[in-house]
């Protein structure tokens, strides 16, 4: 990370870019987080508490990175912010 400003500013204001809802992460979720990511560098997702109900957090975020090509910086209660690789 090259910028630690850029990922507190993104904790601190930034409204989350994607809600991973019940449905867990589908297609459509790694789609627009990609399409997320192609426009900033940096974006906070939601997991709502729903979708915890058949799959553990870390599991969560991990088959969301692993599908999406994404880095996790940060993980706070139900919000972990995702960068490009390589910044």
């Amino acid at each position: 990370m090259k910028d630690k400003r850029e990922l507190a500013r993104v904790w601190a204001e930034d409204k989350p870019a994607v809600h991973v809802g019940k449905g867990g992460v589908d297609e459509r979720v790694m789609e627009e987080v990609r399409r997320q990511l192609k426009r900033q560098r940096l974006i906070k997702v939601r997991v709502l508490p729903s979708a915890l109900a058949a799959v553990p957090f870390d599991d969560l975020v991990m088959n969301l990175v692993t599908q999406t090509g994404a880095v996790a910086y940060g993980r706070r209660g139900f919000v972990v912010v995702l960068g490009r690789k390589g910044l």
